[in-house]
């Protein structure tokens, strides 16, 4: 004998199928929004899953339009007729909800004279109207508007409530669009304000001297500059040939697109093919994903070649044909691909050397010496020195939070005598010794290296006193009192804080020639 079905049951379990249907909802609303880049593709989606669990009939998002903030239109919909694709489905109470931020509920449309055209003619063709405000932090940012069919014991309630965690969802997606566009934007008038730092910072007219040999460069730089051709930098180590490279390429067409350096000497024969044209999965042990070299990276920009004489003759190959043919393959591979790159190459070798003693092959050598730039050794531009050690003690003071204002006229002296091997590179690496043992406003010759010091200025020779040691420090003080004073022997003594029938004697004494200072001293502060 079969028991008695208890309505209870399916009461309960109806409302238990109704809460696992809400709950799947809101996953795969969630999974929809989860990328909200593309937020119109993402509303149609939701409208989409409302409707397969929930059999919404008409549905739409309508968000304030451009052009006031305020009257709504239509994001995305289902079931909207072309004649309606301007408006929400129900405008007047839908721009009721949006300006109070308060949700409506329509049990019977047929009988709401703000919906036009819903007369229906039976109870089977009644509808509900719903309509939620999209809202955040007590903001409204649109509404969402569902029909549903019509049921007398629809809890009205607790289905507002779903469709309002439904609207809270897609508030949550429009602001993170928002603050994703936000970044986007700040990103991009960042990268624009960098590159225009750095065509500054790069500019041909900010490369520091004003000897005959340097404006040479600077005039090629600016007539090579806006072309496409090779160039090749040749020079000693430390004389600043990335930095004509770089002006080159930020005063270029190409500004705008990327300068990546090859430091060529840095590696090894083994490993500058790859690094250069990349390779393919599986080329090599390890290699197990694609990467592209630097070839396809700088596609459209400028790449630079530092110590290309140090390439091996199996990547000059490769090399060649890339000038050639603007194209190559990966390690490993087998397709061809084409690049745009402008190539800048730099070396400090000999290359006609090279090209004699089969290290460089010829026919690289005549590819890349199309237009050369020479950029002198700073021994030969006696003239810049103090301009580029100014300009050093400026930076470098800054950067150490020292207040070190100029350099003494017997350090200056010996900057200008010394032979500098290492040029422009070792210029500012004295420099910035200078700044950080300085516990003054002034580098004096006791500040710098020894190899720069002669024992009689420097007090640094083993047999020398201490007394001559101080006369050493003295006379480096007065001159530099005289300098600043232009000559003017009454005011170097206000300056030494000194009388000026001392300052005589000590000038006679030293044998310091300070009529020289009326021509040539400036003051420097």
């Amino acid at each position: 004998m079969s028991e008695p079905l208890d309505p209870r049951s399916d009461d309960r379990d109806r409302r238990h199928s109704g809460e696992v249907r809400k709950l799947t909802t809101l996953l795969e609303v969630s999974q929809a929004l989860s990328n909200p880049a593309n937020l119109i593709s993402a509303f149609h989606r939701v409208l989409e899953i409302l409707e397969r669990y929930h059999r919404t009939g008409r549905s739409g998002i309508s968000v304030p339009a451009e052009e006031d903030g305020r009257r709504l239109r239509l994001q995305a919909s289902i079931g909207v007729r072309s004649q309606h694709s301007d408006g929400p489905l129900g405008p007047t109470l839908a721009q009721q909800v949006f300006d109070s931020g308060r949700p409506v509920v329509v049990p019977r449309v047929s009988r709401e004279p703000a919906l036009p055209e819903r007369r229906v003619r039976t109870d089977a063709d009644e509808l509900t109207y719903m309509c939620v405000p999209i809202q955040q932090s007590r903001k409204c940012h649109g509404v969402l508007e569902v029909e549903l069919a019509f049921a007398a014991d629809r809890p009205y309630d607790r289905t507002m409530k779903f469709y309002g965690v439904v609207a809270t969802m897609l508030a949550q997606a429009m602001r993170m669009q928002h603050l994703l566009a936000a970044d986007r934007q700040r990103l991009v008038e960042e990268n624009v304000r960098l590159r225009d730092e750095l065509r500054e910072r790069y500019d041909f007219t900010h490369i520091l001297g004003n000897s005959g040999a340097m404006r040479q460069v600077c005039e090629q730089v600016v007539k090579v500059a806006r072309t496409n051709t090779t160039v090749l930098i040749r020079g000693e180590s430390g004389t600043g040939k990335e930095l004509i490279a770089q002006a080159i390429h930020y005063n270029s067409l190409r500004t705008r697109k990327a300068f990546l350096k090859v430091s060529c000497a840095a590696l090894p024969d083994t490993l500058i093919e790859s690094e250069l044209f990349g390779y393919e999965r599986g080329a090599f042990t390890g290699a197990e994903q694609r990467k592209k070299g630097r070839f396809e990276l700088a596609d459209g920009g400028t790449l630079l070649l530092d110590e290309i004489g140090d390439v091996n003759l199996a990547t000059q190959v490769k090399l060649l044909r890339v000038l050639q043919e603007r194209q190559f393959e990966r390690l490993g591979g087998t397709e061809s691909l084409k690049v745009d790159v402008r190539l800048i190459a730099a070396t400090n070798k000999d290359m006609e050397t090279a090209v004699a003693n089969n290290t460089l092959r010829q026919d690289l050598f005549y590819r890349l010496n199309v237009f050369t730039i020479f950029v002198p050794p700073l021994r030969e531009r006696k003239s810049d020195i103090l301009l580029l050690a100014d300009h050093f003690v400026e930076k470098l003071s800054a950067e150490h939070g020292k207040q070190v204002k100029r350099i003494s006229t017997p350090a200056i002296d010996a900057l200008v005598a010394y032979h500098w091997p290492g040029n422009v590179r070792e210029l500012q690496n004295v420099i910035e010794r200078a700044v950080l043992v300085s516990d003054g406003q002034v580098i004096h010759m006791h500040h710098l290296p020894p190899t720069l010091q002669t024992a009689e200025g420097s007090g640094t020779a083993a047999s020398q006193a201490l007394g001559e040691a101080v006369a050493a420090f003295e006379r480096d003080m007065i001159e530099d009192a005289l300098k600043m004073a232009r000559g003017n022997r009454a005011r170097a003594a206000r300056l030494l804080q000194a009388t000026r029938r001392i300052v005589n004697y000590k000038i006679g004494q030293y044998g310091i020639d300070w009529k020289r200072y009326q021509d040539r001293g400036v003051s420097r502060t």
